[in-house]
């Protein structure tokens, strides 16, 4: 899949640096290295004709997560009364570092007479508080000679063909808050789709933002 993304474009690449960054021990003041970065993604597949990948990554965002959200497209069908909002039919993936679950969305009737719709998730999820975290996983897979959760050399081969030609172009460098969701220019990215999903913090967690 990797060899199958089309180059980046202008307008499809978003590099941010969150303010107070270059005060940190051992920056440069006028460092240009980015701390946040969001793509627009699309494949050259027939079977992903059309359809558009957004990604989004950064330091000092309000939640450490790593979510897989697969939006829906809405029925021709109009059902209820209202629009349905862009977002309401959905699968969401939580792949940690707090929990591993499952999420399924969809708008269904409200109860009385009007068609009206309300939205409902089923949600599964294994949060564990024994399990080991992400490195000491990766620690003793690697003791074990379990290569599962590894890397291949040629998906990281794959990996740098697309970000190599990134890194040598550079491009603007937005500001954005610590604690926010990154610079606006991202979300002016995916405004025609709906905006951008912003991952919940999980009812255990302390609700911090990352650590900058």
């Amino acid at each position: 899949m990797l060899r199958a993304i089309r180059p980046f474009t202008g307008a499809s690449l978003v590099r941010g640096q969150f303010t107070g960054y270059r005060d940190e021990p051992g920056v440069a003041p006028e460092s240009e290295v980015e701390t946040f970065a969001a793509m627009q993604v699309h494949l050259n597949s027939w079977r992903w004709q059309g359809v558009p990948f957004f990604i989004r990554t950064g330091k000092c965002l309000p939640v450490t997560a790593t979510e897989v959200m697969v939006i829906l497209k809405a029925p021709p069908q109009q059902v209820f009364d209202e629009p349905v909002p862009p977002q309401s039919n959905y699968f969401r993936f939580r792949l940690g570092p707090d929990q591993v679950s499952i999420a399924a969305g969809a708008r269904t009737k409200s109860a009385g007479e009007r068609m009206s719709g309300e939205p409902v998730e089923l949600f599964v999820c294994n949060a564990s508080p024994e399990a080991r975290d992400a490195y000491e996983r990766l620690i003793g897979d690697a003791m074990d000679g379990d290569p599962t959760l590894f890397a291949r050399e040629d998906s990281v081969e794959s990996a740098w063909t697309i970000v190599d030609p990134i890194l040598r172009r550079g491009g603007p460098l937005y500001r954005y808050a610590p604690g926010s969701w990154g610079p606006r220019e991202a979300d002016r990215m995916v405004a025609p789709y709906g905006g951008w999903y912003d991952p919940p913090t999980p009812p255990h967690a302390t609700g911090a933002p990352t650590q900058c």
